[in-house]
């Protein structure tokens, strides 16, 4: 399937020329002749590039970059931008909204035909990457399931992670790595035997040893995701504990990424709240009181503060739709 590739300019010499080098090439095309045109394009079918000249009428090249790549449908499709020969200011403000690439005016054949295939394999291998996240997003939903008395957790702790994490001052981009790295933590638990996670009694010295290499597995999982920086140390260190007794590291304190530590904290809460084989739900004063007794030790003390604050002052919840939800 040819790859399709998005024109915007509002030059009627500038589409011909570039409409018939593409097609004479094997792409497919698709033409919008000012910026509104071009997002209303990109909603209908999204492009796998797009070359979007800078001056338009309604709305400039700039705007529609920027609002492409602040969404988080369209951030990963190429932009190449069109720009006047030697147009410092221009590329410069491209750079700064995210534009991929520039192409002066009036263009070499053969540079188009470099820049466009650089930028497309690019895009094919992004694709990729967005396809094993699908497969690794699904997996953790599907060791989920395996357990009727942790239905609903992976999206729980999503959503209690992320209200921490902002409640922290976290940058946008660590809430969503916190947000990933709540959905995933136990990912790790698909090179676990079912008999162990299953098992309704104390596990045993032995298979609890198997039950602690989790982190590492999962790990080793999302290291192949584009976010793996961010999220990976949050999935093997979420069983760290504060004061360096935890797992599989024995590290503690503040070395123990913020992002673990958030998770650690959101996911015993959900613990402690659900039903569980060997226990009932508790209510949420006795998951305070168990949180508090335990900051300093297990958690780290600053954050459960925080999070029992948010608790306090009705600021955690859940969104209605919750449980269709997961990224």
């Amino acid at each position: 399937m040819p790859a399709q590739i998005l024109i915007v300019d509002d030059e009627p010499a500038i589409i011909d020329v570039l409409s018939r080098l593409l097609i004479r090439d094997g792409y497919s095309v698709t033409i919008a002749r000012n910026g509104a045109e071009a997002l209303a394009s990109v909603a209908k079918q999204k492009p796998d590039l797009i070359l979007l000249d800078v001056m338009m009428p309604f709305v400039d090249g700039f705007t529609v970059c920027q609002t492409l790549k602040n969404d988080v449908q369209t951030a990963l499709i190429p932009i190449t931008m069109l720009t006047g020969q030697d147009d410092f200011e221009h590329r410069k403000r491209g750079m700064e909204v995210g534009a991929d690439d520039f192409l002066a005016k009036p263009f070499e054949q053969s540079m188009l035909k470099a820049r466009i295939q650089s930028q497309l394999r690019i895009k094919r291998l992004t694709d990729q990457l967005e396809h094993t996240e699908s497969v690794i997003f699904m997996l953790a939903l599907a060791i989920e399931e395996k357990d009727s008395y942790t239905e609903g957790h992976l999206r729980r702790l999503k959503y209690y992670s992320e209200q921490l994490a902002r409640a922290c001052g976290l940058e946008d981009d660590c809430v969503q790595a916190v947000s990933y790295g709540g959905i995933l933590h136990d990912i790790g638990k698909i090179g676990v035997s079912e008999a162990i996670l299953t098992k309704p009694d104390a596990l045993t010295s032995d298979e609890r040893l198997q039950m602690e290499k989790h982190p590492e597995i999962g790990a080793r999982i999302v290291s192949q995701m584009r976010f793996a920086s961010k999220v990976e140390p949050i999935v093997r260190h979420h069983h760290e504990r504060w004061d360096g007794r935890g797992y599989p590291d024995s590290i503690g304190g503040a070395s123990i990424p913020i992002g673990a530590r958030i998770v650690a904290i959101a996911d015993s809460y959900d613990a402690m709240t659900t039903d569980r084989p060997y226990r009932a739900a508790l209510s949420q004063e006795e998951s305070i009181a168990r949180l508090d007794a335990g900051a300093g030790t297990q958690w780290d003390p600053v954050l459960v503060e925080q999070f029992v604050t948010l608790i306090r002052r009705n600021g955690l919840h859940l969104p209605h739709s919750y449980a269709k939800e997961v990224v």
